[in-house]
């Protein structure tokens, strides 16, 4: 660790496919943690571009990390992508 001090703690539910799909990225990448993976992933996310703005009333069962939700509250970004040429 770089000196740093984690003073909150964030806890999280993940379906099993979830928790399959995180583990899988983290493996691949060879981080030595799921706790290092999720920080990873949540800088991506944080500096990633193309979020819109979330629909009023959203719930946290709207937003999964794995496939697509028909009543997902924000755009899937491979759906952004597959009209690119």
């Amino acid at each position: 660790m770089t000196g740093q001090t984690r003073g909150e703690r964030l806890q999280i539910m993940l379906t099993d496919k979830e928790l399959d799909a995180l583990d899988t990225w983290r493996f691949n990448r060879r981080m030595p943690s799921r706790a290092s993976a999720v920080r990873e992933l949540l800088k991506r996310g944080l500096a990633a571009e193309g979020f819109d703005l979330v629909e009023g009333g959203s719930k946290s069962q709207d937003f999964g990390v794995t496939g697509k939700s028909s009543s997902s509250p924000t755009r899937d970004r491979r759906d952004d992508n597959e009209d690119s040429p």
